[in-house]
């Protein structure tokens, strides 16, 4: 019996976009340039490139169905990639592309079954693990996700923001004061 399945996946994904969605509001756009340093993502291509990961695991695994990442052109499809998360956009079009880009993430998430989770894909000669479950993979656009979601909350910092659950957290802890 799995107690985590893909509705839990869609789910988690919902609140993890939500969560970052909540800073590309924060953040003024005259602030979306921001580059913490040199040769870094502007705060703009950080939210592209998040909205923008899942598409990767979605041609594999939706589009392509692909037992193997052996032959994946990797450095083509970062090529795009790349290419994509520069282009530029307003602080409205990048909250819509995080808001639509992942709702479209989750329900294709929402209708997979186990079984389809449970398949191994085999990873490129040298990879280490060898091959991993389409699960693994998956929950993987929730980490990557989260992982560049700290770093923007250090930008937010470094900008001179609460972050919105420092907030929410404070807030808590006011509140839970007032009632001693």
């Amino acid at each position: 019996m799995n107690y985590y399945g893909a509705k839990e996946l869609a789910e988690s994904a919902r609140t993890v976009r939500k969560n970052t969605v909540a800073i590309a509001q924060d953040i003024p756009e005259e602030k979306y340039s921001f580059r913490p340093a040199a040769e870094t993502r502007s705060v703009a291509e950080l939210f592209a490139h998040i909205a923008l990961s899942p598409s990767f695991l979605h041609q594999v695994h939706g589009e392509e169905r692909r037992t193997t990442l052996a032959g994946f052109d990797f450095p083509a499809y970062l090529q795009c990639m790349i290419a994509e998360e520069k282009a530029p956009r307003t602080k409205d079009q990048v909250i819509e592309l995080l808001t639509t880009r992942g709702e479209k993430w989750a329900n294709w998430v929402q209708g997979l079954d186990d079984s389809f989770l449970a398949e191994v894909v085999a990873m490129p000669p040298g990879s280490t693990p060898p091959a991993r479950t389409r699960f693994d993979m998956i929950l993987s656009a929730k980490e990557h996700e989260m992982h560049h979601r700290g770093q923007l909350m250090l930008i937010e910092r470094l900008l001179g923001i609460v972050p919105h659950l420092t907030r929410r957290m404070q807030e808590r802890a006011a509140a839970s004061a007032a009632k001693k």
